[in-house]
């Protein structure tokens, strides 16, 4: 068996019967755009931070330092302030803290109630944020935002994986991603509108407007239905058959049904999620919980995405210049999305993970070397446009990488992997640690690039490298695989099957065995 490879021909290959409805697509479309809150903040914080309206307001040492300062001055150095990143990396913050309780509330009132408390939340914090006259209005409603965006985050992909056909999970679940890129693509154009006024409603504009997104998830999740995963594990059998054979277009998913009812069972026997989640036979899925989110962060895509404007404009693009390159990236960071949708359920997980790794390895080193060689690390810049483009066309080549590996197959896969019974609580550690390294890679970016200057791009493609590596040799293939059997795929991997004890393992299959020899006695008698 090769390195990674996960999977044997035993039941885990098998596909429930059903049809793909259209029911099931426009739930799943509706639960996907809570991806667009998250999406929206990511892409208008950089824009609004290189704002001189919004800095000579909020943040005037940075705006004396931007305008005024030495012309000799380090210009890696011009944005460096701990006040500004607190402004951004304070939702992230807020999130991690929000995401540790959030499962409680995702196991006690559905998938679909997390959403739209976390869209009434994310709601509020966009008013006040538009309306803000001083950092603590700003701060407080980051924080607003960052309760929001741990409820939508915690809650859209599971109701995703569990509302979406086996066949189809990857791509269904992926719409959360591309939600995502399209919030940001949105955010970056508004960024690039509104940086033509001259007073501060460009900035009110673009902070405010983070409620329209808000407003579709909000008024989206009163109408969406629960998944029958989360129905069942509340109690309510009749209404999971129900919802089942409405989502799968077939009246008799008894098989599936089954599997449900074996995983609620389990989940009855589970006093604390929290304590659960440690002990060995979940140890393959904890260690993804923790280590897939953040590799994600440390490849360095928040970076781009957080502070791309800021970034272009130190290293000499000018104001509009660094604008337009991040609608740029936003557009090419969008499309390239698709391209993992339309083909993960085909070539599989891992494929994607080992094609876009090297290929952002090699761009980050190439676009590290073009500004070191540009100027350096300490002189002022004064790149040519033909030179700018050229870096621009290696940090697209970065994005489209990340687009397709390791931006939507993080969260489909931790969406997938997981048993019912300990669920929400690993998604809530697989939260907690995605906002955990996004808020100490916002809060720390731009003392990084201070002192580390073009070698942070050699910093983070090391650790694309490292995770490529992870992926190589420690992540199985989850592709068409239900995922009430997603446990037997441990068993079955060259190194987790010394973690996984064979016991739990053939027991699951045996409940299994057990509930298909029952159907087919019933089916005789």
């Amino acid at each position: 068996m090769a390195v990674g490879a996960c999977v044997s021909a035993r039941s885990t290959k098998k596909v429930y019967p059903g049809k793909t409805t259209p029911f099931v697509l426009i739930t799943c479309l509706i639960a996907a755009s809570s991806g667009l809150i998250f999406g929206y903040d990511v892409g208008i914080s950089g824009g609004v931070t290189s704002m001189e309206s919004f800095l000579s307001k909020f943040f005037p040492s940075v705006y004396r330092k931007m305008i005024v300062a030495d012309k000799n001055a380090n210009p890696y150095c011009k944005f460096d302030s701990q006040l500004l990143t607190a402004f951004t990396s304070s939702l992230y913050l807020a999130a991690l803290i929000t995401s540790l309780s959030a499962s409680n509330f995702t196991r006690t009132l559905g998938r679909k109630n997390s959403m739209l408390i976390g869209g009434i939340i994310f709601l509020l914090g966009s008013l006040l944020n538009g309306a803000a006259q001083n950092v603590a209005m700003l701060i407080i409603g980051r924080i607003l935002l960052g309760v929001g965006v741990a409820f939508a985050c915690q809650a859209a992909p599971l109701y995703l994986s569990e509302m979406a056909p086996v066949h189809l999970r990857g791509m269904l679940n992926m719409g959360f991603q591309l939600m995502i890129t399209f919030g940001i693509f949105c955010a970056n154009l508004i960024n690039y509108a509104t940086s033509k006024f001259t007073n501060n409603w460009n900035w009110r504009i673009s902070l405010g407007l983070a409620a329209v997104p808000a407003m579709i998830i909000t008024l989206g999740s009163i109408f969406l239905p629960d998944s029958p995963n989360s129905l069942m594990a509340r109690g309510h059998h009749d209404k999971a058959r129900t919802m089942l054979q409405k989502i799968r277009g077939i009246p008799n998913v008894d098989e599936e049904f089954d599997d449900l009812v074996a995983a609620s069972d389990e989940l009855k026997m589970v006093q604390h999620a929290w304590s659960n989640v440690i002990k060995r036979k979940y140890r393959p899925q904890l260690v993804m919980a923790v280590l897939l989110p953040a590799l994600q962060q440390l490849t360095g895509i928040n970076v781009i995405m957080f502070y791309a404007p800021v970034l272009f404009k130190t290293i000499g693009f000018g104001s509009n210049g660094s604008l337009i390159s991040a609608v740029i990236i936003g557009l090419v960071n969008m499309f390239s999305t698709l391209v993992s949708i339309f083909t993960v359920d085909k070539i599989g997980r891992r494929s994607l993970y080992l094609e876009g790794g090297p290929q952002m390895f090699i761009c980050q080193i190439i676009a590290g070397t073009l500004i070191a060689i540009n100027f350096g690390s300490s002189e002022e810049a004064n790149m040519s446009k033909l030179y700018a483009w050229f870096l621009l066309a290696f940090v697209c080549i970065y994005v489209a990488g990340f687009a397709w590996s390791w931006g939507p197959l993080t969260i489909l896969v931790a969406s997938e992997i997981f048993p019912l019974e300990i669920r929400t609580a690993a998604q809530s550690i697989f939260i907690s640690v995605n906002m955990f390294f996004t808020f100490i890679v916002a809060q720390a970016f731009l003392q990084m690039l201070c002192h580390f200057k073009f070698g942070l791009f050699y910093f983070f493609g090391g650790w694309v490298m490292i995770s490529t590596v992870f992926v190589y040799l420690f992540l199985p293939e989850t592709k068409n695989i239900p995922i009430e059997k997603m446990a037997l795929v441990w068993k079955d991997h060259w190194f987790w099957s010394k973690i996984v004890a064979d016991d739990h393992v053939h027991k699951e299959q045996d409940d299994v065995d057990e509930m298909e020899s029952k159907k087919r006695l019933d089916s005789t008698i």
